[in-house]
């Protein structure tokens, strides 16, 4: 009997359904070469359905979404949802509720892609953030006084836990070993003014690395960090880095591999169920016109195969996105591609089927 895996399935707003339809479609494709099965299961949530019955993520969802292998997300965002309610209520309830204590986000410019960086190729755009996905500024601690008011105070505190920071260490140690690229692991941080806190990072991330002699190690403030991405991102291979410095290095690095629209990142709980998705957002401008690039999804796709121990389906489906992306797109760019989404989608499939057409 063929392996089965149970997807749950949230096409959430804008062009999410579109490009995770596409997703979709390709890993149907790699289960047909390969010796497993994709049950999907679909499941209504985002700024439609908040609008429509003011849920925004049902306990018996949540439980629902607990018992599948994987989840694949196209996007949440609404236009006409106050920002942070959709987020918070179900991408931060997600990756807390479920533990989804890594944030993977590859970082690689294909063939026949642009990147802003003059002079840099794909040999020179090959590494992988990363963040901490539970903990820091991220985790709510906080509050107000006198809100409203000129002696108003605000105060966000970051969290930080030695078990929290330690196993994030530990999973891009064991990453970067499995990735077998430069074996070169930078942990990204501001020692010299968040005190506290990196010196948590910094003592238990020299701590593990005596498990790891077999991996270089470096240390980058994140402005030396954002600016050698930029002048020399062949440096990099795994960087590891706390939830907020994550979030912002994570974005600067999908500008420099060609945008949004081929950016693709995992939260992952090792142990659980992960949680997959394209990057860049709901694009509600693009709703409905076929011309969004489902490559971003169709890439998140590839690290659930990979996450899930089904690496030829996840090496396969990279090698299909390269091929379409050096032999037949004309740009990344929604409506600039030559093709409509569900054409992109179509010669990604085939080619994952068909790996030599």
């Amino acid at each position: 009997m063929k392996k089965a895996y149970d997807i749950a399935v949230v096409p959430g707003d804008g062009t999410g359904p579109e490009v995770v339809a596409e997703g979709v479609k390709v890993l149907q494709a790699a289960a047909s070469v390969g010796d497993f099965e994709i049950r999907f299961q679909t499941f209504d949530l985002g700024g439609e359905h908040y609008k429509r019955t003011a849920e925004i993520l049902p306990d018996d969802v949540l439980q629902q979404l607990s018992e599948c292998d994987a989840i694949y997300l196209g996007a949440i965002g609404h236009p006409e949802v106050k920002p942070g309610i959709l987020e918070k209520g179900i991408l931060l309830t997600l990756r807390f509720t479920l533990d989804q204590y890594i944030n993977l986000r590859p970082v690689k410019l294909y063939e026949g892609v642009d990147t802003p960086i003059r002079g840099k190729g794909p040999t020179d755009i090959d590494f992988v953030v990363v963040r901490e996905n539970t903990e820091g500024l991220y985790t709510g601690a906080g509050g107000c006084l006198k809100k409203g008011t000129p002696d108003e105070v605000a105060v966000q505190e970051s969290i930080n836990t030695r078990k929290g920071v330690e196993r994030c260490i530990r999973f891009a140690f064991d990453y970067c070993r499995k990735r077998n690229h430069k074996k070169k692991l930078t942990l990204c941080g501001k020692t010299n003014v968040l005190t506290y806190a990196f010196d948590l990072w910094e003592r238990v991330f020299h701590e593990v690395a005596a498990d790891y002699p077999d991996i270089e190690t470096d240390y980058a403030h994140v402005d030396a960090i954002c600016m050698w991405m930029v002048k020399n991102p062949e440096w990099f291979d795994v960087i590891v880095t706390d939830n907020m410095f994550g979030d912002i290095i994570s974005d600067l690095g999908a500008m420099i591999q060609g945008g949004m629209g081929i950016a693709a990142g995992a939260n992952i709980n090792p142990y659980g169920v992960s949680m997959f998705e394209p990057i860049g957002g709901s694009a509600p401008k693009y709703t409905g016109k076929k011309i969004i690039n489902p490559i971003a999804a169709i890439s998140a796709a590839q690290l659930m195969m990979e996450t899930l121990g089904e690496p030829v389906a996840a090496e396969g489906i990279e090698r299909a996105v390269a091929k379409v992306l050096r032999e037949d797109l004309k740009d990344v760019a929604a409506g600039k591609m030559g093709y409509d989404t569900e054409q992109v989608g179509d010669l990604i499939a085939d080619a994952v089927v068909s790996p030599k057409v």
